[in-house]
């Protein structure tokens, strides 16, 4: 009994390295850490929920606070989110404080300084909501496109109301402008013009792939039902009149996993693994992979990777699971290739070989 116990124990472990990693402690004082953005070869950018905005140095691992004008609530699921560093300027989502206790997924933008910052919002997810849960937040620039996740906010069919934007995947341009190709100037007149696609939950992952161009999400289901897919111009995801195989909190059923006219996820988990940040691997570390979808977990506090092409599932791999905590973000070192992972518990991380 005892041979087979350790046998086990030895596959299981063999299952969960089998890519030969190795990891690296950066910094282990963060308090809820949300996200990670390069601002050079040894300098990142952070964020803590609770509002603090910090550079950090991965080489001395000294941590500065940055100053910022934002006024935003911690409460629940929203606080100080996303954050992106591109040429200079510095792109945050925030759960914008709108007074009586309702926030809404809001972005703003700054040019960075290591000392303060003076954003100016360029997006704010309206109608402001009194709900701590479902900001989704996540955001990337393609194209001088930037592409925001605005989650539904625990409100359910508001996701399939066009004339709101909680629920959908916001496309504006960099200055906060309109796109003039957005779906509602092509064939979805009644949509809000800010809004490139509608039906989804609580998306708290997008990333743009460097081999097609093209932009993918993660987001959390119920009660089961969490996804990975495309973002398709003028589609439907379908939240919540489909359930992407789960079901309400309660057991009760929410709507078929998928069906005609609605878009078609890549891969779906029931169970949940309450599925979090995400990034499109290029790079020389994990040669490997390149071309791979990298998937962090919170509750499963696992790292997985989707093998797949043209949207669709070819298989899926667990990296590793357990070690590090809840994986909130994960971004790649560009000129190594390293892997970057922020965890709940308030650890920065780096994976390598």
């Amino acid at each position: 009994m005892k041979k087979l116990l350790i046998f086990l124990f030895l596959l299981s472990f063999s299952n969960l390295y089998s890519a030969n990693v190795k990891f690296e402690k950066i910094l282990d004082d963060l308090d809820n850490p949300w996200s990670l953005s390069f601002i050079d070869k040894v300098n990142i950018i952070i964020t803590e929920k609770n509002g603090k905005l910090l550079v950090s140095n991965l080489v001395s691992k000294n941590t500065k606070e940055i100053k910022h004008n934002l006024s935003l609530i911690d409460l629940g699921q929203g606080g100080l989110l996303d954050v992106l560093y591109k040429d200079k300027q510095i792109y945050i989502s925030y759960s914008e404080n709108r007074g009586n206790w309702k926030t809404s997924t809001s972005v703003a933008k700054g040019t960075f300084n290591k000392d303060n910052i003076k954003f100016k919002n360029i997006f704010r997810a309206e109608p402001p909501i009194d709900s701590g849960y479902h900001f989704g937040s996540r955001l990337v620039i393609s194209d001088n496109y930037l592409y925001i996740t605005a989650g539904e906010r625990g409100q359910g069919m508001i996701a399939q109301d066009s004339t709101k934007h909680p629920g959908s995947i916001i496309r504006i341009n960099l200055d906060g402008s309109i796109p003039k190709d957005n779906p509602k100037f092509k064939d979805k007149t009644d949509w809000l013009p800010e809004i490139f696609q509608i039906g989804v939950r609580n998306p708290q992952g997008i990333a743009l792939s460097p081999f097609n161009n093209k932009i993918y999400i993660t987001n959390h289901g119920a009660k089961g039902g969490d996804w990975f897919g495309p973002v398709n111009f003028g589609e439907n995801y379908g939240w919540k009149i489909l359930g992407w195989g789960g079901t309400n909190y309660s057991g009760t059923k929410i709507g078929p996993k998928w069906k005609p006219g609605y878009t078609k996820a890549i891969k779906y988990w029931v169970p949940s693994i309450a599925v979090s940040a995400m990034t499109i691997y290029k790079g020389t570390t994990f040669n490997d992979w390149n071309g791979d979808a990298l998937i962090t977990s919170l509750k499963d506090q696992s790292l997985r990777k989707i093998k797949f092409k043209d949207n669709k599932f070819l298989n899926e791999e667990i990296i590793f699971k357990g070690n590090i905590g809840r994986i909130r973000d994960i971004k790649i070192q560009k000129d190594t290739g390293d892997l970057y992972m922020l965890s709940d518990n308030g650890e920065l991380w780096r994976m390598y070989k």
